[in-house]
């Protein structure tokens, strides 16, 4: 089910009270419908019950912070909406397997306080839309075209080597937000219950581009290749190092088509040719920005040498 601008808002400020109360009713009054309709709504929108979504954010948000500071767990607790120390320790050790004081004392790979630090930003902002991105969003706005006029500037850069966790999937090209709602979340709940440091936003590769199916990768980049087992259908790949061109689209989701076609554009007027499959990185956190028109996502297309 498409997400609609009074959802969107909605998830912004419910992601905002970190601390304050996010029952069912609460929400329902933030919302001025009443709890039935409430649940019914969100649970088709978001794919989770507004409990099951609350309590997701706030224990991925505390896992991150478990691992990069020393702040005492019934503190980190209180920080994230637990009134008590051991309700939070059963709610973690249900979603994680192990307790906060197991899971900090295991820490995180690679350590280090910098790594500690970009992963812990990378939870934070993609852990309240991981199920959400390309998402489509039922507007009555028009789209604003001093954005669409951004979407037009193109640079080359070079690009190191990421490394990153994947599912693959192929699928219609009205099937790719139903398919990154559900990869999207796997290869994210797996970093973070395994302690894989993440070094940015969650990515879609176009592997194979077909005339009626796309085989996509739906990932998140990691700080090094995983360690330890890898659950069925997730791989380990390597975003590949070398020159690129890089545009970021300025807008919602249903209006990417318009930058990878000035991709092209530019490609035929440079007289470059791709040299691998392209990706979008996330920049802009549906859960947390709830207008479309300012969402930002980097498309990036491996290019060879200019011809000559």
């Amino acid at each position: 089910m498409p997400l609609s601008a009074d959802l969107l808002r909605l998830l912004t400020t419910v992601n905002a009270r970190t601390r304050e109360d996010v029952s069912l009713a609460a929400v329902a009054a933030l919302a001025h419908r009443s709890r039935f309709d409430l649940h019914r709504r969100f649970r088709a929108a978001v794919g989770e019950t507004p409990r099951t979504y609350t309590s997701r954010v706030r224990l991925s948000r505390a896992a991150a912070e478990l691992l990069g500071g020393r702040q005492p767990i019934a503190a980190l607790a209180r920080a994230h909406g637990f009134a008590a120390h051991e309700t939070f320790t059963r709610a973690f050790t249900r979603r994680f397997g192990l307790a906060p004081r197991h899971y900090r004392a295991r820490g995180l790979h690679p350590g280090g306080h910098a790594v500690a630090a970009v992963h812990a930003e990378a939870v934070t902002r993609a852990a309240p839309c991981i199920g959400l991105y390309r998402a489509a969003i039922i507007s009555t706005e028009p789209h604003d075209e001093e954005h669409r006029h951004m979407n037009s500037t193109v640079s080359v850069r070079e690009e190191q080597a990421v490394h990153a966790l994947v599912v693959r999937r192929r699928v219609t090209r009205d099937g790719i937000p139903a398919a990154l709602a559900e990869t999207l979340p796997q290869v994210f709940e797996h970093a973070l219950g395994n302690g894989l440091a993440m070094s940015g936003p969650p990515f879609t590769r176009y592997v194979e581009i077909g005339m009626g199916t796309v085989l996509i990768e739906g990932g998140v980049p990691l700080a090094a290749p995983p360690t330890g087992d890898l659950p069925e259908g997730v791989t380990a790949v390597t975003l590949p190092a070398g020159p690129a061109a890089v545009a970021v689209h300025v807008g919602p989701y249903e209006t990417l088509t318009e930058t990878y076609g000035v991709l092209e554009s530019w490609l035929a007027a440079e007289g470059r040719v791709a040299s691998g499959p392209p990706w979008e990185t996330y920049l802009t956190d549906p859960g947390e920005n709830p207008d479309p028109a300012t969402w930002r996502t980097e498309v990036v297309q491996p290019v060879g040498p200019p011809a000559g």
